[in-house]
């Protein structure tokens, strides 16, 4: 399950309309964007490095690495000053105790959900894939309402006055929620495919390139539009909603950030009836329309709209709620869905790292977007991206709704063999790693 990584993204949202309220002259946009793009930055490289992990030395060794990472990282981060009391040395050490827990919040990613996928293969093929959602992104989307719930009981206890005792609270209440995983991750056991498809020498990557060009494609693509739009409204929600209530009141913000997360929530649930019933890539193509529509919507009427909160926080949710239902269930489905057992950390962690990438870009140019062209084309912009999203999945993304992943494995396996690799497969912790050639291809 990843609540500890999507917990510490979502720390952020109401952090920054904190830390502008209490440093206004030094939290200026510039600083704003570098703290919350170390978190980034970290996860890149944590996605890249832990799905190579994951494959090569096993799914539990990544689980807990990337589990330590977060707490030390929210640890230093709770405990953050600047030397004599400086508000830029504050912000420079949240830029690296971010960063820090960047790097097991990006590991999440590849290690929990090929973990997910893997456990859910072996018990139930059919469902795999509302089984899968419901553990991983249903828990990633629920981080945000949770987030924002645990900061309205903190200020409510502390008081406006005392913002300072308010964030610091939040930040240690992040250190809790991946302790309680550590212990079951230092328990768990390899999966059956894992411990059948395992390469941990001599991985053929060029093989693996050549096979699986396309689909990367597809999963990068699609992952690098949608974390483009979706991470910035995220992060920088709760300083939109506050520019359109008008009077900044922090307590009114976190309510208004509070509804927004629930509209959005009820589309994850969409995405995991559907992905049987339309496919995984009809229902990630529907998401991204929802992008289109209600982009299109708030960014041509924004002067309007923006002046009705209630109105502004439904469509805005709505858009939210498509893209949970659509790219946000699907992504992660198809990106352990389409490569073999032996690549998928691999593969799934730099499909996520694009992702990311997509994140610290659109990140670092929302601010300039929404200075030089104006709010509203901050939705506009999430609407041409739903377009390109739509395109890139049909031409792309692979759809392997209902079918069981041993069989890819096994064409895998074959396609090496056609290909001339020789090596060992499987996990070797038992001795029962076997090396392939013609006769054990078949057997798998």
């Amino acid at each position: 399950m990843l609540t500890p990584s999507r917990d510490q993204n979502n720390l952020m949202t109401m952090a920054n309309v904190v830390f502008k309220k209490l440093y206004p002259t030094e939290y200026t946009s510039d600083v704003s964007t570098r703290v919350s793009n170390s978190l980034l930055v970290g996860a890149i490289i944590g996605q890249v490095v832990v799905g190579l992990i994951c494959d090569r030395l096993g799914r539990k060794v990544a689980l807990v690495g990337t589990t330590l990472f977060i707490v030390i990282g929210a640890i230093l981060g709770t405990a953050a000053h600047g030397a004599h009391g400086s508000a830029q040395g504050l912000f420079w050490f949240l830029t690296f105790a971010r960063g820090i827990t960047g790097i097991g919040v990006g590991g999440e990613y590849p290690a929990s959900s090929t973990s997910a996928s893997e456990a859910a293969n072996e018990k139930m093929v059919k469902n795999r894939g509302p089984v899968f959602i419901m553990v991983t992104n249903f828990v990633l989307s629920f981080g945000g309402p949770l987030a924002v719930s645990v900061f309205l009981i903190v200020i409510s206890a502390a008081g406006e006055d005392h913002l300072n005792t308010v964030w610091r609270v939040c930040f240690g209440i992040g250190i809790a929620l991946p302790l309680t995983v550590f212990y079951f991750r230092i328990k768990m056991l390899s999966s059956v495919l894992y411990k059948q498809g395992a390469i941990k020498r001599r991985v053929p990557y060029g093989l693996v390139i050549q096979r699986y060009w396309k689909a990367l494609i597809g999963t990068c693509g699609a992952w690098f539009l949608y974390d483009f739009v979706t991470f910035p409204n995220g992060v920088f929600s709760g300083t939109i909603i506050s520019s359109v209530i008008h009077n900044g009141d922090i307590k009114k913000t976190a309510e208004w950030q509070l509804l927004l997360g629930a509209i959005a929530l009820p589309g994850v649930f969409a995405g995991a009836f559907l992905c049987n019933r339309l496919g995984r890539r009809n229902t990630m193509m529907l998401g991204f329309s929802g992008y289109l529509v209600f982009g299109l919507i708030i960014g041509c009427a924004y002067d309007k709209i923006s002046k009705i909160v209630p109105l502004f926080i439904i469509f805005y949710g709505l858009m939210q709620s498509f893209g949970n239902m659509g790219p946000g269930d699907m992504l992660g489905l198809v990106s352990a869905e389409s490569y073999a057992t032996a690549v998928r950390g691999t593969c799934y962690g730099l499909s996520a790292a694009i992702g990311k990438t997509g994140a610290a870009v659109g990140t670092q140019a929302f601010t300039p977007i929404q200075t030089h062209l104006g709010k509203k084309w901050t939705f506009i912009i999430a609407a041409i991206c739903g377009v390109t999203g739509i395109i890139v999945t049909y031409f792309f993304v692979p759809d392997m709704t209902g079918v069981d992943l041993a069989d890819e494995d096994r064409k895998f396996m074959q396609y090496l063999m056609d290909n001339g690799w020789e090596g060992e497969v499987g996990e070797d912790t038992d001795g029962d790693a076997s090396s392939i050639d013609g006769s054990e291809v078949e057997k798998r």
